[in-house]
């Protein structure tokens, strides 16, 4: 039977980022993951990184080409009644975010954990997670038809809500926070330049938008739509006809359309687990919380519980002591909650819920104030570049 020090289930960006991080620490790793690499790489995800997730990203050694064509802004806007308002993160802050497209990180990630020795096992099966609360854990999974075992020191889950280490915790142990928000997402990628240079944030009657990019030729866009909406309902020119009536009049004369090379509608939600802790399993990223993609938070707080949890395992194995693996969980919530009020507050401003004239009418005066008052945009610019490690 193999036997490693931690295994890391999923090869998302978190578990590979661990991964790097824990071999550049000298510790010996295994990675499984249920799909191929060609699918990992493929999804579309997250773009805007903020500057934590940048420096974890250079510690690993993996942002030779994230510092060559990542796109600093610093700054977005939020547009609403027509208007354009800069929200100056640099100088309200002095810090700025890097537009970074989550596949190219993906690859960058892959290359190096590969390149380092450590293996990474795709389109395993049945994947099982035993004892937890043992001397030493152990996970079974099968591959190529066979079923094989590994024994660990410590699982670090970072397959996401439906993956099995969440699953792996006893109900009784784990308390679940969660609130459903009755829209999606229709998100849009196409290799168009973008309409402009910084991101923005549309509140309209109509619904939210976001402007958003991958690089300076490859446009992301994105437009509030009903829960239950399909792609298929969704042809580009419906979409392009909607997202244009959503902008001030200033950005619809000037957006450039075409085809889409990548379209999907994503639910809305909050969902908080506690604790992210349990014997030797240790949750990360999705599977121990989502948060609405207002903002940008789902994966710079999975880098974040990276960046914690590689901290405890690293100290344990040079002294001995669990004392910061036993507060994993306490210092990865306290970052969590706030990143969920953040995404709460930012998507209830910019979004249409209901046809209630009151609400909306308090909406406008919150974006109001906050594009009026310095230290509403500081408290905006200072949630949006992030809190710093954890």
């Amino acid at each position: 039977m193999q036997k490693v020090q931690v295994a890391v289930i999923g090869a998302g960006p978190s578990g590979l980022l661990l991964a790097r991080l824990l071999e550049r620490s000298g510790l010996r790793t295994l990675v499984l993951e249920s799909r191929s690499r060609e699918h990992v790489e493929a999804r579309i995800r997250a773009g805007v990184l903020e500057p934590g997730t940048v420096a974890l990203l250079r510690e690993a050694g993996v942002a030779s080409r994230l510092d060559n064509e990542g796109l600093r802004h610093g700054g977005f806007e939020i547009a609403f009644e027509n208007r354009r308002c800069r929200i100056d993160i640099e100088g309200l802050t002095g810090k700025h975010i890097t537009v970074y497209g989550q596949t190219e990180l993906q690859k960058d990630l892959g290359d190096a954990v590969l390149a380092s020795g450590t293996k990474i096992q795709y389109e395993v099966q049945e994947v099982q997670l035993d004892g937890l609360t043992d001397r030493a854990a152990r996970v079974r999974f099968r591959e190529a038809g066979t079923m094989r075992e590994v024994a660990c020191d410590f699982i670090a889950g970072c397959d996401g809500f439906h993956g099995p280490s969440r699953q792996s915790i006893p109900a009784e142990h784990l308390r679940v926070y969660e609130r459903s928000y009755p829209v999606g997402w229709l998100g849009v990628l196409t290799d168009l330049p973008p309409v402009a240079e910084e991101l923005i944030y549309a509140s309209h009657d109509r619904g939210f938008a976001l402007c958003s990019m991958r690089s300076r030729t490859r446009s992301r866009y994105y437009i509030q739509c009903a829960k239950s909406d399909k792609v298929e309902d969704w042809p580009d020119a419906r979409f392009w006809e909607e997202l244009r009536g959503r902008l001030p009049q200033e950005l619809a004369a000037r957006l450039r359309t075409g085809p889409s090379i990548e379209k999907s509608v994503a639910p809305l939600r909050s969902v908080v687990m506690e604790p992210m802790h349990y014997g030797r399993l240790f949750l990360v990223g999705d599977a121990a919380h989502i948060v609405p993609p207002t903002g940008a938070k789902g994966l710079n707080l999975a880098a974040a519980d990276v960046r914690v949890l590689h901290e405890g395992l690293a100290h344990y194995y040079c002294t001995g002591n669990r004392h910061l693996l036993e507060e994993y969980s306490t210092r990865a919530l306290a970052r969590v909650w706030q990143a969920t009020r953040f995404s709460w507050w930012f998507t209830t401003l910019t979004h249409r819920f209901s046809e209630d004239p009151f609400a909306r009418r308090l909406q406008e005066a919150e974006l109001e104030h906050l594009i009026s008052s310095r230290a509403a945009s500081q408290a905006l610019a200072e949630n949006y570049v992030g809190w710093g490690a954890a």
